[in-house]
């Protein structure tokens, strides 16, 4: 059986994240982590592939949960 989502704990310290790296790692579906990363300014396109900074969503909900 093939592994279709990478859990948190697989997931290494990389400054920019795939989508579905990112919605492990937070624990929500699709549209919340797009809603969360465009908020916190953290796309980063290169050619057709779409990353999202981790640093700064991070920051963002930081300062979001205070």
């Amino acid at each position: 059986m093939n592994k279709t989502r990478a859990s948190s704990t697989d997931i290494p310290e990389r400054l920019l994240l795939t989508t579905p790296e990112l919605q492990s790692l937070l624990g929500c579906g699709y549209s919340t982590v797009i809603k969360i990363g465009s908020q916190a300014e953290a796309r980063v396109q290169v050619g057709k592939r779409v990353l999202w900074n981790r640093h700064k969503i991070e920051s963002f909900l930081e300062r979001a949960s205070r």
